[in-house]
């Protein structure tokens, strides 16, 4: 049976960072270890795969930006419109992984499987989880049953979906969960299992591509402001008058608006200023607000959490979509 080529693209991260002992497992730096490190320790890997390699950036992720995102981005759309590339494994920083990988769920024109991975516990560390999540990430891109399911989420033996899994845990290897729907599957041993299926439309059923950014690559400011008890109009101003051109209001409960930003944020939305409506809390969608809040423009996220709402936002906007009926009905379907 032929190899199956496989492009692994690198962006730092946990999963490449040194600590200063083996039981160090937070407060670590990204050092100079190679991603080659990882990989020579991976059991039979060359007799499955042709591997082909792409550092990419190498930040911790949480200094990402949406430039390294663009990079990446086309990165991935070039291997995999290669005849001879079967699938793409990315590294990354656990951080803001969720927001990278729903960011190329959109955007990515592509049936072949797109795995990221990435480690809570430096490389250096007791019970490292890096090397297994990486090789339980190359199993998942070479079976056919990952075949257009848009960008998959790969660690401590689940497979998420990147529309769902998020980060739900500051230290614990099993941090990463689809809080709302579960996980789409798992791998145990060398068995890849799915039993789940995302209904939301990514990829190919997106309006989305890395060809909105040809002539221009900036993205457009939206900014997240999460309510709080006294919470009053102040950041919405300045989010305004900095520049943003949309806001996700991570609101309180079922996304509630207090009295005294309410304000603030018609005034935003009379502006031109795109305002989704989310929640501090982690589980649960935000939907059917009272009356006043939908007459002020503000557009509910659904069951999508305010960092993804960003992303989705910030594409829209991008694309020249600012109805706020069509981007209600995005923010349903996406």
């Amino acid at each position: 049976m032929a190899k199956k080529k496989i492009i692994l693209m690198s962006t730092g991260g946990t999963i490449v960072s040194s600590g200063e002992s083996a039981t160090q497992t937070t407060g670590y730096r990204l050092g100079h270890l190679s991603i080659n490190a990882l990989l020579d320790q991976l059991p039979d890997l060359k007799d499955k795969i042709e591997l082909e390699q792409e550092a990419v950036s190498h930040v911790d992720s949480s200094s990402m930006t949406s430039e390294i995102w663009l990079k990446l981005a086309r990165s991935v759309q070039s291997a995999v419109d290669r005849d001879d590339v079967d699938a793409v494994v990315i590294t990354h920083g656990t951080d803001t992984m969720e927001e990278t990988a729903y960011f190329l769920h959109l955007i990515l024109k592509t049936q072949k499987p797109v795995v990221i991975t990435g480690a809570m516990r430096p490389a250096t560390a007791l019970s490292a989880d890096g090397i297994l999540n990486l090789y339980n990430a190359f199993q998942v891109a070479l079976d056919d049953q990952s075949e257009g399911l848009g960008v998959l989420m790969v660690l401590n033996n689940t497979i998420g979906s990147a529309r769902f899994s998020t980060k739900t845990n500051t230290t614990n290897v099993a941090t990463f969960s689809g809080l709302n729907t579960g996980e789409l599957g798992a791998v145990i041993d060398n068995a890849v299992m799915y039993y789940n299926r995302s209904t939301r439309p990514h990829t190919m059923a997106t309006p989305f591509s890395v060809h909105d950014f040809d002539q221009d690559e900036s993205f457009p400011r939206v900014d997240i402001l999460i309510s709080h008890a006294d919470d009053d109009s102040m950041l919405v101003d300045a989010a305004v008058a900095i520049g943003a051109k949309g806001i996700v209001f991570a609101g309180l409960g079922n996304g509630c608006v207090p009295e005294k930003v309410l304000p603030g944020l018609k005034r935003a939305s009379e502006a031109g200023v795109r305002v989704i409506r989310s929640s501090r809390v982690f589980t649960g969608p935000v939907f059917n607000g009272l009356s006043e809040w939908e007459e002020a423009g503000l557009i509910s996220s659904w069951n999508l959490s305010a960092v993804k709402s960003r992303v989705l936002l910030q594409l829209a906007l991008k694309k020249g979509i600012t109805d706020i009926d069509a981007l209600r009905e995005m923010f349903e379907r996406y």
